[in-house]
């Protein structure tokens, strides 16, 4: 290499160094370190609803969202397994999950579990697991729940034999499993009393003792005919108990605050001549505002088996009066028919409608005025809860 050619490489090499440290001397001092941290979301508003997403294209991966009705803002959500069931605790500080997962994805080991989610952060705070035979069903209030003072946590079991689990939520222990001969689901009243739905259209009502042990049970008659007219399982919260409604559109409350289950005389949501052409219909049937005594109903018109189809109408009805008092056609909305309801118990209620095209949609529950529609909520929102 000639001296002009090694002369011109140190020169560039010089000129490459200094602009370096040029370029070095000049940049900032590095940024502090990242961490990590939980926002919390604070006091449960009125307005804030958990819907359950089934996921029915993948159901290994349920999600449950958290909705805020008043900012149409989605604030979170909690993972959920395998066709779950999921509740909320009395105070509404706990969202319960009772889940399955496989140890390959789809297949493998399986492993059955409850989680309990902190609401203030929806993280996972801890969990109990249960024998694999938890009832894998359409979504209810009735696959999990807790007793009113939370001391125990019920839930449904189906392997097919029918039975139910007692927990301990405070020592993360399963009591007991109590058969209850083919009845299905928890319908939990008072302490430590647990109903199931019988196919003879009976309730099975269990009482336990302090140590979650059956003590005593008891068969209502029945208060529906599972033959000409069976009812929805999936019971609507009243002051009392609860509202089942029937595939031709019965209404009937049961009163869980006694010893025993009570029955009011049955009323119906449709006219002599509306009878079999209008039902109710989707997966969650109806809400109600306990305190305003009125009943939300999406409605459709239908024959026999299309209890499943969602309402193109939503029919509002005093519980006093059992009056009609309005119909809200979703057809002006541009909504898709609506398979699952719930309203906000305060004084200004909120009325949730999820949609067969994963809408949900927020009305003024008092004048159907459509507030927002949020569009793709998940994949196939089926049931939602508020505290």
């Amino acid at each position: 290499m000639n001296i002009a050619i090694r002369t011109i490489l140190r020169r560039s090499a010089l000129v490459y160094l200094t602009q370096c440290a040029a370029v070095l001397a000049a940049a900032p001092p590095p940024l502090p370190g990242e961490h990590l941290t939980v926002a919390e979301l604070g006091v449960t508003k009125p307005h804030w609803v958990y819907v359950y997403d089934e996921a029915f294209n993948n159901e290994i991966d349920a999600r449950v969202h958290l909705f805020d009705g008043d900012t149409f803002r989605r604030l979170g959500q909690i993972d959920a397994g395998y066709t779950p069931g999921f509740n909320l605790s009395p105070d509404g500080k706990t969202t319960v999950v009772a889940t399955t997962y496989f140890s390959r994805g789809s297949r493998g080991t399986r492993t059955d579990v409850v989680e309990f989610t902190d609401n203030n952060t929806l993280a996972i705070t801890q969990e109990i697991v249960l024998p694999p035979k938890r009832a894998q069903t359409l979504p209810s209030y009735f696959n999990i729940g807790y007793s009113t003072d939370s001391h125990f946590l019920y839930v449904a079991y189906i392997t097919p034999a029918a039975s139910f689990g007692v927990l301990d939520p405070d020592r993360k222990s399963v009591l007991s499993e109590i058969d209850t001969a083919g009845c299905v689901l928890v319908i939990p009243s008072g302490p430590n009393r647990v109903s199931s739905v019988c196919e003879s259209g009976r309730l099975l009502t269990v009482t336990l003792n302090p140590q979650g042990q059956e003590a005593s049970r008891a068969l209502s008659e029945p208060f529906f005919n599972p033959d000409t007219d069976p009812v929805f399982v999936q019971g609507i919260p009243t002051a009392k108990g609860y509202a089942f409604l029937s595939f031709l559109g019965e209404v009937h409350e049961v009163d869980f605050s006694g010893p025993q289950p009570a029955f009011r005389p049955t009323w119906s949501l449709v006219s002599a001549t509306e009878r079999g052409i209008w039902r109710p219909g989707g997966v969650q049937v109806g809400a109600i505002h306990r305190t305003k005594e009125r009943l939300f109903v999406p409605m459709h018109r239908g024959g026999e088996g299309s209890h499943k189809e969602g309402g193109t109408e939503i029919w509002v009805f005093d519980l006093k009066t059992h009056a009609r008092l309005a119909r809200w056609p979703l057809q002006p909305y541009k909504l898709s028919p609506v398979v699952a309801l719930q309203v906000s118990q305060d004084e200004t209620p909120v009325l949730f409608a999820a949609t067969t095209a994963a809408e949900l949609a927020v009305f003024d529950a008092r004048t159907a005025q459509l507030k927002h529609v949020e569009q793709h909520l998940g994949q196939t929102p089926w049931f939602i809860l508020n505290h």
